[in-house]
C-alpha cells in the first residue's frame, strides 16, 4: 500500500480521511498547514500528497508547486470546498491528478486517493 501525507487544516477532516485511508492499508502522516507538510515532505518517502488548497502559512497551490519540484515522482491529489480555489489550481494540472470537491463522502475520497494512486 502507499505513503500518504495528508495536509489539511481542519483538524476533525483531516483525521477522518487518515483513518479512512489507514482502514485501507496505507500508512499516513499528517500536516495541519502547508508549511508543515513542506517540511514531512523533505523526508521522502511519500507516494501520495493529499493537500486542501485553502489553509493558513502556505497553501495547497504552493505546496503542490513546491512537492512538485522536492518530489518530482509523487502523486498530488488536492481538495477544496471552494469553487474559485479549484480554478486557481488549473496551472498545475500537469503536476497533480485531480481536485476533489470537499463536502466529500468517505467513499469518494477513497475512491479518488485509488485513482491517483493507479494514475
Amino acid at each position: 500500500m502507499a505513503k500518504i501525507l495528508i495536509t489539511e487544516d481542519e483538524d476533525s477532516l483531516r483525521i477522518f480521511v487518515a483513518r479512512a485511508l489507514r482502514l485501507d492499508g496505507h500508512e499516513t502522516e499528517e500536516a495541519a498547514d502547508g508549511a508543515e507538510g513542506l517540511e514531512k515532505l523533505k523526508q521522502g518517502g511519500f507516494d501520495l500528497l493529499l493537500s486542501d488548497i485553502r489553509m493558513p502559512v502556505m497553501d495547497g497551490i504552493e505546496l503542490a508547486h513546491q512537492a512538485a519540484s522536492t518530489c518530482p515522482g509523487m502523486k498530488i491529489l488536492l481538495m477544496t470546498g471552494y469553487a474559485e480555489q479549484r480554478e486557481r489550481a488549473d496551472d498545475l494540472m500537469e503536476k497533480i491528478v485531480d481536485v476533489v470537491a470537499k463536502p466529500f463522502a468517505l467513499p469518494d475520497i477513497r475512491k479518488a486517493v485509488a485513482r491517483a494512486l493507479a494514475a
